[in-house]
């Protein structure tokens, strides 16, 4: 399908702000831009409350953000671990608080926005590190936080969707009761040699240029790309696995390496959903503020959440 208009206006004004030719960004300069831009397209959404916290990680407390919709006030609600997006070296739980704040509104969920460790300053397994203990810990809290310790489920856009990808596998290993896994447009093979690594390798936002550098900045020089752990794809046995919503864009690098990760979800007997948006690009989701697809996106996204939810990790 044809490039969505507003997407295609969004990356002409990308293109204008990094015109060809200029030296790469450093780490800071990705996550100001990164800011800069939730701060243009992003949406807002009323109606949640929000409060911060921190909760104990591998090296040190682990910053995150507690999200509660005016319907699941003194119940026990179905909860939601959302690591955000960006590369493994951008982001937080300020620029993607409207994504944060829409699924809460709109599935009537709880969530909680995790902080983790940012690369190069701190390299795999960093991050994993820091979901995979939020998650362990919002599991045994979930009583304090008010959450159905059934009906839990975690997610992410792009590198948050590897994360909820990783931690899913961590959960079932370690019999950690996760009900959904929700990724948004994931990270889930490095070998690059799909189709639309082809397709689209520039001019879509995303490039290849791109991810070969926020691999480099991830895994340092020589990091291993195959692990498991920062390429879920690369796990051999799927099965067991929680239930999964898989989410791709059409125009989009990761489109093809996500969409065989969900097939082969499905043919481990993991009840697995796709959906692909066409004429969309990566991220779109954390554009609803000038996107209308992003919030139809929303919508749909809500019921299957809830929906699966609803099943809990038991079914």
């Amino acid at each position: 399908m044809p490039l969505d208009p507003i997407a295609k206006r969004l990356l002409a004004m990308m293109a204008a702000a990094s015109p060809t030719g200029q030296p790469r960004p450093t780490p800071n300069e990705r996550r100001q831009s990164l800011a800069k831009l939730m701060r243009f397209a992003d949406v807002d959404v009323a109606g949640v409350a929000a409060v911060d916290g921190v909760l104990p990680g591998p090296a040190g407390d682990i910053a995150y953000r507690l999200y509660v919709p005016g319907n699941t006030a003194g119940e026990a609600s179905p909860g939601f671990l959302f690591f955000h997006g960006g590369g493994m070296v951008a982001g937080s739980i300020e620029t993607h608080d409207g994504p944060a704040r829409a699924f809460a509104k709109r599935a009537g969920i709880v969530v909680v926005s995790v902080d983790y460790r940012l690369a190069p300053e701190h390299p795999f397994p960093a991050a994993i590190d820091d979901a995979w203990a939020a998650t362990s810990w919002v599991a045994s809290h979930a009583e304090e936080l008010k959450l159905d310790s059934d009906r839990i489920g975690v997610g992410g856009d792009s590198a948050g969707g590897t994360l909820a990808a990783v931690v899913s596998r961590r959960a079932r290993d370690h019999a950690v009761p996760i009900a959904l896994q929700l990724l948004l447009y994931p990270v889930t093979n490095s070998s690059a040699d799909t189709p639309s690594y082809s397709l689209y390798s520039s001019g879509y936002g995303l490039t290849r240029d791109g991810m070969e550098w926020f691999w480099k900045q991830y895994l340092g020089e020589g990091g291993d790309e195959t692990n498991p752990d920062a390429s879920p794809a690369q796990l051999t046995d799927l099965r067991r696995l929680p239930r999964a919503i898989v989410v791709t864009a059409e125009a989009d690098i990761l489109r093809d390496e996500a969409e065989a990760y969900a097939q082969r979800l499905f043919l481990a007997t993991v009840e697995t959903e796709g959906y692909r948006y066409d004429g969309m690009i990566h991220g779109f989701m954390r554009m609803a503020g000038k996107v209308e697809r992003a919030n139809e996106a929303y919508d749909e996204l809500a019921e299957s959440i809830t929906t699966m939810l609803a099943k809990t990790w038991r079914a």
